[in-house]
């Protein structure tokens, strides 16, 4: 079986073989942002490599990506595919476009109400204004994906990401009920209070869910599928909400808000405010993408990578720091069901096109990523390498029993 590795003529110091995490014993520290911003010198665990650092010419050089309408296309398929195609297939070569180059472009006139937006990153505010003591009712467990997490102390060692995130779950709904799963989060983990900030980000991830059905459709027609089939596969889906805190920082240009990575996940909708910080690797070197308030920011993650059998990809992308202001961000990512399994239409394979990755599913990709392996360039090759030397372990990732 072939496995795609991507253009590595374009990937920074891409290793053939990477750990998991950094050699070394936990830091005994907590990220504190309220004092740690202030400080003139930062902790050595959050220095990075001189090959990884941030260069300021990232930050003058604009990524140029599509800036989607989705108006037409939502029209043309609320009125059943019928009238002018020709918006529809204008945002499909769009999107198709880009997410053979680099899996990034933005959407506007996407649906979403402008003051759900700016309630969601209020709310953030208050969340991230409180004490650390405060911020860790919710604290993330060792080897669990959601809850309060200052900087992944307790997962690595070295190479900290200068950050805060608040991540929780969001089930879509199969049978069209509205759930209360993300309510319930705020509710039970950090108490009566803080129902306010459960009711804004239900509805928050409400409209994320659907935005990205949407987005699913899009992605379907590009590729010449339909609209529907990724739509009823993510029916139902497992996706994860994370807000994103990145204090100031005095020493900017030793750390990074969120390391280089591609995501594991499916896709990713992200809305950051009026502060830059995110950056994508494209045409060998970091180019930035400016914050727009009306748009969302998309981009393909592995997962997707593997259901479109390689045609898309996921792409590099970090987020830096500065000294002077905190920036933030609103990041939905897509996923499927915990037990489903991903495995591309048969329309996206033919001779040209041989199978890239085998069958998995999403929570042992999820699991792979928390426990064993740190995200970065080659995520799912190097998932892909570990099924193949594991038969069980390949088994039990596509669903399957012993007896079959």
């Amino acid at each position: 079986m072939q496995v795609l590795t991507g253009s590595s003529e374009e990937l920074p110091q891409a290793r053939s073989s990477p750990p998991p995490f950094c050699d070394g014993s936990p830091p005994t520290f907590e990220f504190d942002a309220a004092i740690l911003q202030h400080q003139a010198d930062i902790p050595a665990q959050f220095v990075w490599p001189d090959n990884e650092k941030p260069t300021p010419d990232a930050a003058a050089e604009e990524l140029v990506i599509p800036l989607v309408d989705l108006g037409g296309f939502l029209r043309w398929r609320a009125g059943g595919g019928t009238g002018d195609p020709g918006p529809a297939l204008e945002v499909s070569r769009q999107v198709r476009e880009a997410c053979g180059r680099h899996g990034f472009f933005q959407v506007v006139n996407h649906g979403v109400d402008e003051a759900l937006v700016a309630g969601a990153h209020g709310v953030m505010d208050g969340f991230f204004g409180m004490s650390l003591r405060e911020k860790q009712w919710a604290r993330r467990m060792p080897g669990e994906s959601c809850g309060y997490a200052s900087s992944f102390t307790g997962r690595f060692s070295c190479k900290l990401p200068w950050k805060e995130t608040l991540s929780f779950h969001y089930s879509g709904s199969s049978g069209g009920e509205a759930g209360t799963d993300v309510l319930d989060y705020f509710v039970n983990t950090m108490g009566p209070r803080f129902r306010h900030y459960g009711e804004v980000y239900q509805k928050y991830c409400e409209a994320m869910g659907e935005l990205s059905l949407g987005i699913m459709e899009v992605l379907g027609e590009s590729l010449g599928v339909g609209n529907g089939v990724f739509r009823e596969f993510f029916r139902g889906h497992d996706s994860i909400m994370r807000l994103n805190y990145y204090p100031p920082c005095q020493k900017p240009e030793l750390t990074l808000g969120t390391g280089p990575h591609c995501d594991p996940t499916s896709l990713t909708i992200l809305h950051q405010d009026d502060v830059g910080g995110l950056q994508v690797f494209s045409g060998g070197r970091w180019r930035s993408i400016p914050p727009n308030p009306r748009a969302f920011v998309v981009n393909i993650g592995d997962t997707f990578m593997a259901l479109s059998n390689g045609r898309y990809r996921s792409c590099l992308h970090r987020a830096v720091v500065n000294c002077t202001s905190p920036r933030k961000s609103l990041a939905f990512f897509l996923c499927p069901q915990m037990d489903k399994v991903v495995s591309p239409p048969v329309q996206l394979i033919d001779e040209d096109h041989p199978r890239a990755y085998p069958d998995f599913t999403w929570s042992a990709l999820l699991e792979f990523t928390q426990r064993h392996y740190r995200a970065d360039t080659r995520t799912l090759d190097a998932f892909t390498e570990w099924l193949l030397r594991e038969p069980a372990m390949a088994a039990a990732a596509a669903g399957e029993t012993a007896a079959s």
